[in-house]
């Protein structure tokens, strides 16, 4: 581990290895014939540390003490550049809400470079909220607090969920004030401005690709293409640069396909809605990648979303990403298309997400009720018949399943309905009638007799089936009140809140009882107050 900034070894293979925009004036354009254009971070006033992620630091090598050094805070707010890093935002296009929205690209983010860290691993650093770029359109770049404080905690949070995600090592307030129009009503207001530092593998987006491939740049895309096999992929196709074959291509994007398979359906088991599932928020590597109006489920709903503006069509909404990922995905083999040139061998990849994307459910579906396995002529229908009573009355979903844990399945025989209730009655939102009584108390009865079955199969034990439920079904969630909260009191200059939601939600899945009080429902004055139901893309 190293304590030094200036220790930081930067190989940055994109910019090495692609071609450059040729323009060096940063000012809105199209860019065409490149992958990337050079811009620096603009700098701001009086840049602070809010917080930063240790596990983060250790992941480039660094030692926690890092934060504490002075220089830290100049360089993560764009004020000051290392030796070896090289910034430069990224051309991408995009399919937004159904409809191709043609070039978009870094708009807020700046590349600072790729750290390769002791363990030969390459991570890039990217700063959101960092000033235009020539891919800004009509923004200015920047990012405010409120945001910003959502993006950092929700990136550390999904990542100790298990859900695979791009990392936050730092949030780091500007010192400036940035005017937006937070419900695009023309009301637009000054807000603390911040940074994010991102960290990931790469950035790589589905847009990426369709950028060149819709302006029928087929060099540039099979150059990029490569590229990314070699570098990104580098597990799957190891040894020197060779020229890759359809096979090859289509190994690649199948492999994308099982990995967003199985980010999707991480995002179902947790209650995540990101919120705008457009191609150029997927990332090639399977990760959840750009934070903005996402959300947690807090009443199951599956028609649920968190963006205001989808708030009519509701196409992200909870219950549709897994198929909005596979029509995001469809778009990919359309960009990738002229390199393989069949239509068979994607449709296959794509038939191969479905089924991987099946495999997980059920596999999460067994998880969080405690059984040892999934059994479709039982479980399926059993599964169904919980999400019906979810519909009878307003259900917390990650109270729900906590709760249930503490089922015994031995004793269930001896309950009254109010009495197999009251195991999850701190779940529901509001009183629950004869006829919820009844319903559930049906669904636990059976759930019982499934569990008891399942017992005498595999010899598990109800202390086993609790740490199995515990260990898939997380106590702690970046619920949208919360998160909130946090960012109120960092607009007054507090940021204990950001500290305290940052340790909690490093053990999701640990009792944590002097943290009790976290895991809650919803406060009723949450229910319609802005940030903690729905959001706009404003940041």
């Amino acid at each position: 581990m190293i304590s030094s900034l200036q220790e930081l070894v930067f190989d940055n293979r994109l910019v090495r290895e692609l071609p450059a925009d040729q323009e060096i004036d940063n000012y809105r354009r199209q860019v065409a014939g490149a992958v990337y254009s050079r811009v620096a971070p603009t700098p701001v006033k009086n840049p602070q540390l809010i917080a930063g992620a240790p596990e983060v630091a250790a992941l480039l090598g660094l030692r926690a003490t890092i934060f504490t050094d002075p220089q830290f805070a100049q360089i993560f707010g764009g004020n000051q550049l290392l030796a070896g890093m090289e910034p430069h935002a990224c051309v991408y296009g995009g399919h937004q809400f159904g409809n191709w929205a043609g070039q978009l690209g870094d708009g807020r983010a700046i590349n600072l470079g790729e750290v390769k860290n002791q363990r030969g691993e390459h991570w890039t650093l990217q700063l959101k909220g960092a000033g235009p770029t020539p891919y800004s359109r009509t923004a200015d770049g920047l990012a405010v607090l409120r945001s910003s404080v959502r993006e950092f905690l929700c990136s550390e949070a999904m990542h100790h969920l298990g859900v695979p995600t791009t990392r936050a090592l730092s949030l780091v307030s500007s010192g400036e004030l940035v005017r937006r129009d937070m419900f695009y009503d023309g009301n637009s207001e000054l807000e603390p401005g911040a940074i994010v530092c991102r960290v990931a593998p790469t950035f790589t987006r589905f847009g990426n690709f369709e950028i060149f491939s819709a302006r029928n740049d087929i060099a540039l895309l099979k150059q990029f293409t490569n590229f990314t096999l070699r570098t990104d992929f580098a597990d799957m196709f190891p040894g020197p640069a060779a020229e890759f074959t359809k096979a090859d291509y289509l190994r690649w994007f199948n492999e994308i396909c099982i990995r967003t398979a199985q980010l999707m359906a991480h995002w179902m088991r947790v209650g995540f809605v990101h919120g705008v599932m457009n191609t150029d928020n997927m990332s090639i590597l399977g990760l959840t990648i750009d934070y903005g109006p996402y959300g947690w489920l807090e009443g199951y709903d599956q028609d649920w979303t968190p963006n205001t503006t989808d708030a009519q069509g509701r196409r992200y909404r909870y219950g549709n990403q897994p198929r909005v990922a596979l029509w995001n995905l469809a778009q990919l083999a359309n960009a990738i298309y002229p390199l393989i040139d069949e239509v068979e061998p994607l449709q296959a990849a794509l038939e191969n997400y479905r089924a991987e994307y099946e495999r997980c459910a059920q596999r999460d579906a067994a998880a969080k009720l405690g059984l040892s396995q999934f059994d479709p002529g039982q479980d399926q229908y059993l599964n169904e018949q919980l999400l019906e009573c979810f519909q009878l009355i307003e259900t917390d979903m990650t109270i729900f399943y906590r709760s249930l844990a503490q089922l015994n399945a031995d004793d269930i025989s001896h309950y009254a309905d109010t009495q197999c209730v009251d195991i999850v009655r701190e779940s529901f939102y509001s009183a629950a009638d004869e006829n919820v009584e009844t319903q559930f108390a049906g669904w636990i009865r059976r759930y019982a007799q499934r569990l008891q079955q399942d017992y005498v199969l595999t010899g598990n034990t109800h202390e086993q089936k609790i740490a199995r439920m515990n260990s898939a079904n997380p106590k702690y969630v970046l619920r949208n009140y919360l998160a909130q909260q946090a960012i109120d009191k960092a607009t007054a200059g507090d940021y204990s809140e950001v500290e305290k939601l940052l340790n909690i939600l490093r053990n999701p899945y640990d009792e944590q009882p002097e943290y009790q009080d976290y895991f809650a429902k919803r406060p009723e004055w949450a229910r319609h107050k802005a940030g903690c139901s729905m959001l706009s893309c404003s940041s």
